[in-house]
């Protein structure tokens, strides 16, 4: 039984392995059973590649070995975002299935019978059968396992030798994909003067001078963008602006909350269980009956105390302590039991003054600094507002509270005074630990004490009435709006009511903006039915109500200016600023300090030290390829004249070249240039070969 769930385990990985490899998952959606009428004349075609329509069955067959194999191994059943994935490994599948094997068979790339035996049994054994055929007590993999195994195929029931097939239609697929990428690999190759220009552009240094002047030096509002300008931009980038389909739609929540009138009936009926609570005598059994949260019955120390409870220490054993309301929950706490523990807990806060280095200077006056700020204390200053002031840590935003914590869990100095501290209080003088001085004040005393309780957790639930009356607000916002306009006129009408912009959402989309699971939603904006303007139906999401109008269409192919017009607009923008500095620059003479001097004040000089031609970036400018690039190419001592930049206009000067140290042995830089280079080619084959597939993904009708 344990070869059958090994061998079930690894049916299907290798295909999955290649897909993970190719970086090909996107999230997709959830599977939909009969709404037939979301789908067109192909009601059963989930989508095409290279010319094969994929069937519903094909594509739910692969579907299901995927799910179930995922199952298998995890023991549990997948979760709503983990079928999303199983779907898109499914879909990825078919693609590596059918295209990459219409590549395969165009080059003759097999896998014989014979190399599948020695691929399971032979010299050559591949790594997944190693794995299900390895030896518990010897760690090594037994052949005759291996071979009794198959021997017995057919006495181990009718699922045995499917599920071997599958097996090894996984591992050999595995192989052809792994001679394909191997040839690919071969057509890859660097030459020594390659290999030496890349460990030139590593280990070269310069030292690199910058005039810069950022581009909102110049206000946004003294710049007119023109729609011609941005059609010229998108015109001479639009392989920047390549875009999938997208629908953009307005959308509106109504959430479903308790009622007022539902709180009062959730009060009454609390009312009661903390009575029957407080004279239950069997609290374990109380609580796994009433609590959506089923009885612990550990013992906790005072700083695992939920927060209510701490603000009422000590606890009298016995004793209800609530309800507590938090959200659209309420809880209430039984002390169960009480007893001493093995270990103190104690409440602090601290002020640390942290030295701006090791040296004992840099301590003295930390120490001096600490002893002030404790004075100042002493005189009457508030803790938690010096902490706020004085704090080097991320404690100082929350008054220097450290809150409680066990023996054990601080630094051994630290540790040592707060523990043998007699009493609450502000220690006398700073402690010092490696991380410098801190001024400690006691604020719970150390005490072993620990409580077992039983907590009822309960979720105040909206009534049905409640329900109806939150979805006849959105039935009406639905069933009055025949347009958008209407949408927006309806939506407004209802205070406290916030319309949600979402722009183009992709087909496969789980989420839009912060709604989850929200499939139905995005496959009725993608039906054939419904067009811009079109208000929906009220949809159920996360316990809330949303009801949409479709307000754009994106097809597939090069964005239009209306698109992305924000960004081109900022692009466009940033253009014409660098023409205007440019031009106040340009003809101006000097060093580049006496440059900046004459521009004004919002010209900047920069140095950077030891930057690499292959870094593309300048220290405190950030990424500027084509500020280094330049710079690398002049003589030292010379600059360039002003050009644009990703961040503002800039001149550029090499002061200094430091040329990287001789080598003879460039073998380790071939190596890593040919393994980056073959991931590349793999990774861009594959996109060509799914780009001449044409695929056609109408998985949306579906699910």
């Amino acid at each position: 039984m344990a070869l059958i769930n090994k061998i079930r385990e690894k049916s299907g990985w290798a295909i999955g392995a290649i897909a993970l490899g190719l970086g090909v998952f996107v999230v997709g959606g959830d599977l939909l059973g009969p709404n037939s009428k979301l789908m067109g004349n192909d009601a059963t075609v989930v989508g095409e590649i290279a010319g094969e329509k994929v069937e519903y069955q094909e594509f739910d067959e692969v579907f299901q070995q995927i799910k179930t194999n995922f199952e298998n191994q995890s023991g549990r059943t997948a979760a709503e975002g983990e079928l999303a994935m199983i779907r898109e490994q499914a879909w990825n599948q078919l693609i590596i299935k059918i295209a990459l094997q219409k590549e395969y068979e165009r080059l003759g790339i097999e896998v014989t019978e014979e190399e599948l035996a020695d691929m399971v049994q032979g010299n050559n054994i591949h790594p997944s059968v190693q794995q299900a055929f390895t030896n518990p007590q010897t760690g090594q993999f037994d052949r005759n396992q291996v071979i009794q195994y198959l021997q017995n195929l057919d006495q181990m029931g009718p699922n045995a030798r499917p599920m071997w097939t599958n097996f090894e239609q996984s591992i050999l697929q595995d192989r052809i994909q792994t001679k394909f990428a191997n040839l690919l690999a071969k057509s890859v190759y660097v030459t020594t003067a390659e290999a030496k220009d890349y460990y030139n552009a590593q280990n070269t240094t310069a030292n690199i001078k910058a005039l810069f002047v950022p581009y909102f030096s110049i206000s946004d509002s003294s710049v007119k963008v023109t729609d011609a300008q941005l059609q010229d931009y998108l015109d001479r980038n639009k392989d920047m602006y390549k875009v999938e389909d997208g629908r953009s739609i307005e959308f509106v929540t109504i959430p479903v909350a308790a009622s007022k009138e539902d709180i009062a009936y959730y009060n009454q009926e609390t009312a009661t269980l903390t009575k029957q609570f407080s004279a239950s005598t069997n609290d374990s059994a109380f609580v796994n009956t009433n609590s959506d949260v089923p009885y612990n019955g550990a013992y906790v120390n005072v700083g695992e105390l939920p927060e209510q409870l701490r603000a009422s220490l000590p606890l009298q054993e016995g004793k209800v302590y609530g309800p507590y309301t938090s959200g659209n929950a309420m809880t209430m706490f039984k002390v169960v039991d009480a007893k001493e523990g093995t270990s103190n807990a104690v409440r602090a806060s601290h002020i640390l003054i942290k030295p701006e280095n090791d040296t004992p200077e840099a301590k003295a006056a930390a120490l001096a600094k600490a002893k002030d700020v404790l004075a100042q204390i002493k005189g009457g200053a508030d803790f938690a507002k010096m902490a706020a002031q004085y704090g080097t840590d991320g404690t100082a935003s929350v008054g220097g509270d450290l809150g409680y914590f066990t023996e054990g869990r601080m630094v051994p100095a630290f540790e040592k005074a707060v523990f043998g501290a007699s009493s609450v209080g502000l220690l006398p003088a700073p402690v010092e630990t490696e991380y410098g001085y801190h001024i400690i004040k006691i604020t719970a005393p150390k005490t072993k004490q620990t409580y077992k309780i039983a907590a009822v957790q309960r979720s105040i639930e909206p009534s049905e009435t409640t329900r109806d009356a939150t979805y006849s607000i959105a039935d009406e916002i639905s069933g009055t709006s025949a347009n958008s306009e209407e949408f927006r006129k309806n939506v407004a009408k209802n205070k406290g009511l916030v319309k949600e912009e979402a722009a183009n959402i992709g087909k496969n989309n789980i989420l839009v903006n912060n709604l989850s699971n929200a499939r139905e939603l995005v496959r009725w904006a993608y039906s054939k039915d419904t067009k811009v303007g079109d208000v929906s139906p009220v949809f159920e999401i996360n316990d809330q109500y949303v009801v949409a109008t479709l307000t754009g269409e994106r097809e597939k192919g090069y964005a239009k200016v209306a698109d992305v017009k924000e960004e081109l607009t900022a692009a466009v923008r940033n253009e014409l600023k660098a023409k205007q500095i440019i031009a106040k620059l340009d003809g101006t003479k000097g060093t580049l300090d006496q440059i900046a001097a004459k521009y004004g004040p919002d010209a900047m000089i920069r140095d950077a030290q030891n930057v690499t031609f292959a870094s593309g970036a300048l220290p405190g400018l950030g990424v500027e390829p084509a500020a280094v690039g330049k710079a690398f190419g002049l003589k030292p001592g010379t600059h360039t004249a002003a050009f644009e930049g990703q961040g503002g206009v800039l001149m550029v000067e090499l002061t200094q070249l430091n040329k990287a140290p001789e080598t003879k042995d460039l073998a380790a830089v071939k190596k890593e240039l040919i393994t980056t280079r073959s991931a590349r080619t793999e990774a861009n084959a594959f996109e060509a070969i799914k780009e001449k597939a044409d695929i056609k993904d109408n998985r949306v009708k579906f699910f």
